[in-house]
């Protein structure tokens, strides 16, 4: 780690640091940085009271967030929450982003008139490191060590004035979580907006070029202030001592992960049932009031059909985020990290790319925006590569149709586990293992690359706060439903369109006989093999959009078909599958890439479509052989 220079040498040792623009003006935006960990989003969120804007950068993938500090009383003041990182060197997209809004050098976003750097009071030693490049820059700075309740309450001490002294900027102990010591903050930014002073003092820093420099600046300031750093919390050591041992703490993560899935379907699935019967009742009610002609055939069958056959699996959606979320805040997830960096060294990859693939769960749009943070190109490129191998919520619905429907609910264990929880198990793990075999060959091959260290601050444990978890389903139920509410409500309008046209004597066509129908006939040749017929190869191009598209356009055309449009979607599909073919589409879906949205941000980020072509290709190409193959062997099997 190395740190950026903006300022000219003096000598070998030292920089002298830029005199702070002088004379009052008005302020206009304030800029928040600091490492990953620190707290920096807490307390981003607590200033603006969460009324924040997501954008991106322009020209680049990282995530912009800005927002009015209303919670201070500053509405006219715009805080931007910059990357967490560890230095402003620029070897990564994160500190180009940092370094260009610092020097007012990125477009569209105008030049902070301060700082606002926040640090974890309790690791100050590494911390400090990305203090003296923030300073090079010449803004007014005010240095906020977060985590001070936890730096107390463990036994650690620290000087804030002989700190501020030694820094040459105000220094405030706050704990972001608590909302406590945040009251500085006001009196900072009136001081630097109304007078020359802001309390700045000119200080000699390190060669900002040189990690070693950076380093032994750090350590030499915090002994000075007689810095005490804190212990260890109790319980952070006895649990890593279980967690992170290597064959107990792999076990309790595959026992973590079983658990998670198996309350997913216990609870899950009974909530789903009861939405889908609410939904149902709604959409009968609704069709009463509606005129016996084309439109309530359009609203009913057409529309509302496509979109609550989805809308039924946002209960078990919620559920997987819950769990997720709680294994993240409480700092468990790092530790899976840890240990699943062995698992990515074997394949070619650090420990890095671990947490780009474990956000893919989520989805890969932002998973592949994530693998920004590894240095190695060869090795970010292959991350990108193989992240859309992991199994995304967007499949949850189409897993979910398929188990309820096909699997029994036989209970293993006195009841421990069931057999749906085990074939759902199944399946994440048969995307995981394809993701790391793909990984191996492109390391293998035309990607390898020389192996990278894995630097990782492991956060203590901390229990997760409710408003915390109930802002991420908040926006996870609301992006679930805005997609049902956009893009799969657009695709089973098509496709009801198109399953009713040519009109015949102002009568719709039968299905069969329909757009939809020569089109799902002409390439049934092609998926009969797999155990499909025409109306899932019609779910299967129109899933290409968006993977949970095939839900909606299944409930569609199973809606209007005569044979089936009074049974729910999971007996109709038992009428017209076999077992072979259900566990052939789930292992289809495995593999496919079937996310226009992710080809798209795979060409943004390689800058080229070669590589979201092949990813395309041989990604269909493997999720054809193998569900070509389960069907096979499954039918010999039963």
């Amino acid at each position: 780690m190395s740190c950026h220079t903006t300022g000219a040498v003096l000598d070998e040792e030292v920089i002298e640091q830029p005199p702070t623009p002088v004379g009052p003006k008005r302020l206009r935006t304030v800029a928040l940085i600091g490492p990953p960990n620190c707290g920096k989003s807490t307390l981003f969120n607590r200033l603006t009271g969460l009324r924040q804007k997501v954008a991106n950068y322009p020209g680049v993938t990282v995530e912009h967030h800005s927002g009015k500090m209303k919670s201070i009383g500053r509405s006219d003041l715009t805080l931007i929450d910059l990357p967490g990182i560890y230095s402003l060197a620029t070897y990564s997209e994160d500190a180009r982003v940092a370094v260009d809004v610092l020097t007012g050098k990125m477009p569209g976003v105008p030049r902070p008139d301060c700082v606002l750097l926040v640090l974890d009071a309790t690791h100050m030693n590494r911390q400090l490191m990305l203090a003296a490049p923030v300073f090079s820059i010449g803004l007014p700075t005010l240095v906020l060590l977060n985590m001070s309740d936890q730096l107390e309450s463990r036994g650690g001490k620290i000087d804030t004035l002989a700190l501020a002294k030694e820094l040459g900027h105000p220094v405030q102990l706050i704990s972001a979580a608590q909302g406590k010591g945040l009251d500085v903050i006001p009196e900072f930014l009136l001081r630097a907006g109304s007078k020359p002073d802001d309390g700045s003092r000119p200080v000699q820093l390190p060669i900002l070029q040189s990690a070693a420099s950076c380093r032994n600046w750090a350590t030499q300031v915090t002994g000075r202030t007689k810095y005490q750093a804190p212990e260890a919390a109790l319980w952070t050591r006895r649990l890593d001592n279980v967690l992170l041992h290597r064959i107990w703490g792999p076990l309790v993560f595959l026992a973590v992960v079983v658990a998670v899935f198996q309350v997913v379907f216990t609870i899950g699935q009974p909530l789903s049932d009861g939405m889908g019967i609410v939904l149902t009742n709604w959409g009968a009610h609704a069709a009463l009031l509606l005129p016996d002609n084309w439109l309530r055939l359009l609203l009913r069958d057409g529309l509302w059909n496509g979109v609550q056959s989805v809308l039924v699996f946002l209960p078990q959606i919620l559920l997987l985020f819950l769990f997720i979320g709680i294994l993240e805040d409480s700092g468990y997830l790092a530790r899976a990290a840890l240990i699943a960096d062995r698992v990515m060294r074997a394949i070619g990859l650090n420990g890095k790319a671990f947490i780009p693939l474990l956000s893919a769960y989520a989805c890969a749009v932002p998973a592949i925006m994530a693998t920004r943070t590894i240095e190695n190109k060869r090795e970010r490129l292959a991350t990108i590569m193989v992240a859309p191998f992991m199994t995304c919520s967007a499949r949850l619905p189409i897993y979910t149709l398929i188990i309820a429907a096909f699997i029994p609910n036989t209970k293993f264990l006195g009841g421990v586990i069931g057999l749906r929880a085990m074939v759902m198990l199944s399946l994440y793990a048969l995307g995981f293992l394809a993701a790391l075999v793909t990984a191996k060959m492109l390391n293998s091959s035309v990607m390898k690359a020389s192996p990278a260290p894995f630097i990782l601050e492991l956060p203590q444990y901390r229990w997760p706060t409710p408003q915390g978890l109930a802002l991420r389903l908040y926006d996870r139920g609301m992006l679930f439903l805005k997609k049902a509410g956009t893009v799969i409500l657009a695709c089973t309008f098509i496709v009801w369109v198109l399953s009713v046209l040519p009109i015949h004597g102002a009568q719709f066509s039968a299905l069969t006989s329909s757009y939809i129908g020569h089109l799902g006939h002409w390439i049934e040749p092609v998926i009969r093999p797999l155990g499909f017929n025409w109306k899932i190869g019609i779910g299967l191009l129109s899933s290409i959009v968006a993977r949970e598209v095939i839900v909606g356009t299944l409930g569609t055309l199973y809606g209007v078909d005569p044979a089936t449009h009074s049974v729910g979607l999971q007996a109709a599909l038992r009428h017209d599958m076999t077992l072979g073919g259900a566990i052939a589409l789930v292992v289809f879906f495995a593999f496919a890439m079937q996310c226009t949205s992710t080809l798209a941000v795979v060409r943004r980020e390689t800058n080229s479509w070669k590589y979201p072509a092949i990813q395309f290709a041989y990604m269909t190409v493997v999720a054809y052989v193998a569900a070509l193959v389960t069907n096979q062997v499954i039918v010999r099997l039963f």
